[in-house]
């Protein structure tokens, strides 16, 4: 086991316990608010270019169409949504992901497999390489994937520069953000 995983699994499991609460609490306001499951999954690209399933607190509407955030009608978004996207409290279903393995706590942000540009970058940088992660160095740039090109760019840095410090700086500079 590396050193990144045991990092992910042990950091993981505190946080999954410790936000479960958290978790439960939004579980119900999306329930109370919209029709639909609390938890949406959707088919995203990692490791090596391979697919998983990716989960989430809901924060569109069901009927919305799977889309890149950046490119999803604006009135999608529910009320709880604003408030859970905000407090990147949706992110946190993600943690079961880690400790299954499909996704790292730090990492490039997984992509939609219609993203297919932002692939083709990340391939030819050797990106996809790394396991996803729920937040990384292109997050807290303020960064997002309707920009392949940086977004590629910086996740490639951060695959080159990749560290447990690097890691720790990323983790604490997401919530500070926040």
């Amino acid at each position: 086991m590396t050193a990144k995983r045991a990092f992910d699994l042990a950091i993981g499991a505190v946080m999954l316990a410790a936000t479960s609460p958290i978790v439960l609490v939004a579980m119900l306001a999306i329930r109370a608010t919209s029709p639909g499951p609390a938890i949406f999954s959707q088919i995203r690209v990692g490791r090596d270019g391979a697919l998983f399933s990716c989960r989430k607190l809901r924060t569109m509407r069901r009927d919305t169409p799977s889309l890149p955030t950046h490119e999803a009608p604006a009135n999608s978004v529910t009320v709880v949504g604003k408030v859970l996207r905000a407090t990147k409290i949706d992110e946190l279903p993600q943690l079961w992901n880690v400790l299954r393995g499909e996704m790292s706590l730090v990492g490039p942000r997984p992509c939609l497999p219609t993203q297919t540009e932002l692939i083709e970058r990340r391939k030819r940088l050797g990106v996809l390489a790394a396991p996803p992660g729920i937040t990384g160095l292109a997050q807290i740039k303020g960064i997002d994937m309707s920009d392949p090109r940086s977004c590629a760019e910086t996740d490639a840095a951060y695959v080159r520069a990749a560290s447990i410090g690097l890691d720790l700086r990323i983790l604490l500079g997401t919530f500070y953000r926040s």
